[in-house]
């Protein structure tokens, strides 16, 4: 079992995403990250990732349960605190539109509003992908 406490780098990588992302939405026109951030606006405000366990598998969580329901793998982080965050569920999708069922058949990721609640010390690595995919 980890200490809680101890150095976690998955954590600092996302609280470091969000950070970014909030960079990107500040309507503050003296901001010094303004001009900095100006060629990552049209890329949107989303820097989708995905996680890996202990034993390098992917992360999933589930979305529309009950409905129209979907596996993911990609995430936005929505909202950090003490290393537990709110991860919002990126839809993937292929390159004809329909549910990508492969990581590597992902051609767009798209917002949902399925959210999930994630210990950030229970993951050993992440990986961040092109802004470019989220539509």
């Amino acid at each position: 079992m980890r200490n809680k406490n101890a150095f976690n780098c998955v954590c600092d990588a996302v609280e470091n995403i969000l950070d970014q992302q909030e960079a990107v939405n500040d309507k503050c026109s003296t901001s010094c990250y303004s001009n900095l951030l100006n060629p990552v606006k049209s890329l949107g405000d989303t820097i989708p990732f995905i996680l890996f366990n202990e034993k390098g598998s992917l992360f999933k969580a589930f979305g529309n349960v009950g409905g129209d329901c979907f596996e993911t793998a990609f995430f936005r982080v929505e909202n950090i605190k003490n290393c537990c965050a709110t991860l919002r569920l990126l839809l993937p999708l292929d390159c004809h539109g329909h549910l990508a069922h492969d990581v590597c058949d992902v051609k767009k990721l798209v917002k949902t509003k399925n959210c999930v609640e994630v210990d950030l010390t229970c993951f050993c690595a992440i990986q961040c992908l092109s802004p470019r995919l989220v539509n």
